[in-house]
């Protein structure tokens, strides 16, 4: 190299390495800004450069308080591919934030041996779902066979490890915990080691390692499991009784039956869980047998469950109904069974007319469950006894009607001349903001609640004296009697809330015509009474479930997402109707959501109506009728209090 070329290339050198040397240093100080991003890029430049030296910088700023400083700095120790970084990368796989966990994990895969192999699989159990999936990738990143099946025998393990431990050395409610997860593992070694305990004098683990061994599912632990229930302890009668429900062996049914027919606390679990139980000839016997010889709500629940399956032998029932000493217990299993029992119909009948009320109105109630319209004649018959036996106590003190309106100077709304004039301009606010949404609510079609209007200031006969005109209203639907349209349409508008719902619900219960004058009852003010009828009208097939997916447009968006339960309802009209036009095409559906009840506004004081807001109708009373369970009946309303005025 000539002398003249020599001196220009080491001009060249020292001046990139002086520039080098100079960036350096701006970098070295922009570690020490008090700006996270600046130290950040300043992490990753150092990173970038590969200098040894640095690691302890990296090391340093991996203790930052900023969060992105961490993360670039997690970044570079994997960069470094050190074995001393793993250590300090399994601490920030631990980092609070989660943007940092995944960055130290993409690190460590980086880092080829064992140890960091180890952090990564013994941190999965223990970390959230994004950073789970980050660890999965960092383990194929190294090259690990099976990487997500290793991770979750691995979290597996751990999880049977620290339950067992927990379970040998733990306290009293760690122990609990323990057994019941243990149970949940479904291995066949938690049975071995939940047997010993069901016999364990501390109740509370008893019972946890009872419901343990049901969610392992393990029938071996039934002749274990199935002996608790002679026990005197409810907590775990009522943890063997769902274990037994889970386990699904038909061996216990005999002791089931039993415990259902004690009526006791836990009876009503039995008869769920013999619900629940394969049908079989057992299964089936054991189930008429509670519907004869049970308590009512259990008999009602086995009968019921029994109507689906095609009804018990009739035999037993005629012969109890033929004695006055077991007719009760007759009529109770026919309630039940509903239209499986209508031969039973004319020994039922006769009953209607007995001296004694209650066992009228479990005739009455057995009545409506069949259903049957040759019971019309009998049920009219006792809707004019009732009618005529309340008619004295329901008679109105003073004839003329009650104002809707308060005189001048009595509402207790309205502002007094002179007199807080800031309370004035309030109430003027809040009736311009009334105004306003029930404009809007018009603009949208919707249909305004309003609360009904008292007609009396007190009313002296009892929800409970009314209940047998409502069971009667509601057999006359049921039994599709003759003129029942007329007379469910005139109790419709009546001021008891029981007699209202009944008539109600009987229409719903009249086909197509009656349907279409009840469903107005969905815009009542009463949260149940709008629940009630909704089941009603879903229960009548294609009308009523036709009727409610109509009224959803009119009801008050506020709630939109309980609605969505009637959306399977509303799809299934839509390809019918495509279907029958000769094309069926497939369209995307919405999710089922919750329903949403809300209770009606309260009273004014000292008894008098209290102007306020009309409420708005929620879409979950009638999306919760998408799937009928539980009583149908509504109960009666406790108390005698008057509803507000619109």
């Amino acid at each position: 190299m000539r002398p003249g070329v020599r001196s220009l290339f080491f001009v060249l050198s020292l001046g990139l390495a002086t520039a080098c040397q100079g960036n350096r240093d701006q970098l070295l100080a922009d570690l020490q800004s008090p700006r996270p991003e600046i130290r950040a890029q300043a992490v990753q430049a150092l990173a970038k450069q590969g200098n040894a030296d640095d690691l302890v910088l990296f090391t340093r700023a991996a203790k930052d308080m900023a969060s992105i400083v961490r993360g670039e700095a997690a970044e570079a120790l994997g960069g470094s591919q050190d074995p001393r970084v793993v250590d300090l990368l399994g601490e920030l796989l631990e980092d609070p934030d989660e943007s940092v966990q995944g960055r130290a994990a993409m690190a460590l895969s980086k880092i080829k041996n064992d140890k960091a192999k180890a952090y990564l699989t013994l941190q999965y159990s223990r970390r959230a779902r994004n950073t789970r999936q980050i660890i999965v990738q960092a383990l194929k990143s190294a090259n690990v066979p099976g990487a997500m099946a290793e991770a979750v025998a691995a979290e597996s393990k751990a999880i049977w490890d620290r339950n067992l431990t927990t379970l040998n050395e733990g306290s009293l409610p760690e122990r609990v915990g323990a057994a019941e997860e243990l149970g949940k593992s479904g291995r066949p070694e938690a049975v071995n080691r939940l047997l010993p305990l069901v016999r364990d004098s501390q109740v509370v683990l008893a019972a946890a390692a009872v419901r343990g061994l049901g969610d392992a599912g393990d029938r071996r632990a039934v002749s274990a499991i199935a002996p608790l229930l002679d026990e005197s302890f409810p907590q775990l009668r009522e943890a063997s009784i769902t274990a037994l429900s889970k386990l699904q062996d038909t061996t216990a049914v005999a002791r089931l039956q039993a415990v259902a027919l004690e009526k006791s606390v836990v009876s009503s679990l039995a008869i769920d869980s013999l619900a629940s139980m394969p049908r079989g000839p057992e299964t089936d016997a054991a189930l008429c047998t509670i519907s004869l010889e049970g308590a009512l709500a259990e008999s009602l629940v086995a009968g019921r469950t029994m109507r689906s399956r095609g009804g018990c032998p009739l035999e037993p029932i005629a012969e109890r109904l033929s004695r006055p000493a077991s007719i009760d217990s007759g009529l109770q299993a026919v309630a039940g069974l509903g239209p499986a029992a209508q031969p039973m119909l004319s020994r039922v009948l006769p009953v209607l007319t007995s001296a004694d009320a209650s066992q009228r109105m479990l005739a009455l109630e057995a009545v409506t469950a069949i259903g049957d319209p040759a019971a019309g004649p009998a049920v009219q018959k006792l809707y004019e006894q009732e009618l005529k036996a309340l008619e004295p106590l329901r008679q109105d003190w003073v004839p003329s009607p009650l104002p809707q309106v308060y005189a001048p100077g009595f509402d207790p709304s309205a502002p007094q001349d002179g007199k807080e004039p800031r309370n004035a301009k309030t109430a003027q606010l809040f009736d311009r903001v009334r105004s306003l949404n029930a404009q809007r609510a018009r603009d949208a079609g919707q249909v305004q609640v309003q609360p009904r209007v008292p007609s009396e200031l007190y009313d002296e006969v009892e929800p409970q004296r009314l209940e047998p005109l409502a069971a009667v209203l509601r057999a006359l639907g049921a039994v599709k009697a003759p003129g029942a349209l007329d007379v469910l349409k005139q109790h419709a508008g009546d001021p008891s809330l029981p007699l209202r719902s009944a008539a109600l619900i009987g229409l719903a219960r009249l086909g197509p015509e009656g349907v279409e004058a009840a469903k107005g009852g969905m815009f009542e003010s009463e949260r149940e009474l709008q629940k009630a009828l909704a089941l009603a009208l879903a229960e009548q097939g294609e009308a009523g479930q036709a009727a409610l997916v109509s009224l959803l447009p009119q009801f008050s968006s506020e709630k939109a997402g309980a609605a969505r339960c009637l959306e399977p309802l509303r799809r299934a009209r839509v390809r019918l109707a495509r279907l029958a036009r000769g094309g069926a095409r497939r369209r995307r559906g919405g999710g089922a959501g919750r329903p949403y009840s809300r209770e009606a506004p309260g009273q004014g004081r000292g008894g008098h109506p209290h102007q306020g807001p009309g409420g708005s109708l929620q879409r979950g009373e009638a999306g919760a009728a998408a799937g009928p369970g539980g009583d149908r009946r509504l109960p009666g309303r406790r108390g005698g209090g008057t509803q507000p005025l619109p």
